[in-house]
């Protein structure tokens, strides 16, 4: 329910990896993946400026309403897209997306920014590894985390 005289502008920034950050989200579908990952961004009520990444990896930037929580936007992105993926029959084994995410709160003068980082992700990963850039992440926006929880490589 929306109060009167509340008001709210609250941009997010939203990573996450591939299970076992599997190259798996090929170029010939993967474009058409950030759209779907979008729309059920847009689904939840948050508003979607842009969502891309590269083959192990994605980068989602959306407004958020107070009204919904970060990992209520999440969970449905996440959950909705893998099943889109598997449904789809693009891969040959079943996908999923690691556990988690990091999200990132940023401020209206830095959407542009944001905006052009994200757009350019590949560009970006020629000379970074998405956990390096992940690491980066986190320690620039004083997030604290425990390494051995950062990644989990198969068993």
């Amino acid at each position: 329910m929306a109060m009167g005289n509340s008001y709210s502008q609250i941009f997010i920034q939203c990573v996450f990896a591939v299970k076992y950050r599997a190259a798996l989200l090929h170029k010939p579908w993967r474009y058409e993946l950030f759209g779907v990952i979008g729309n059920l961004i847009n689904e939840t009520g948050a508003e979607t400026f842009i969502v891309n990444g590269v083959e192990d990896h994605v980068h989602c930037l959306f407004r958020l309403k107070p009204s919904l929580s970060i990992s209520e936007v999440m969970k449905v992105a996440k959950a909705k897209s893998s099943k889109w993926i598997n449904e789809s029959g693009f891969l040959k084994s079943r996908f999923e997306w690691q556990v988690g995410y990091g999200a990132f709160s940023y401020n209206k003068s830095e959407i542009k920014r944001v905006y052009r980082y994200i757009e350019n992700q590949e560009e970006h990963h020629y000379g970074i590894s998405f956990p390096e850039e992940y690491l980066n992440m986190l320690v620039k926006n004083g997030v604290e985390f425990q390494e051995q929880y950062l990644f989990h490589a198969p068993v």
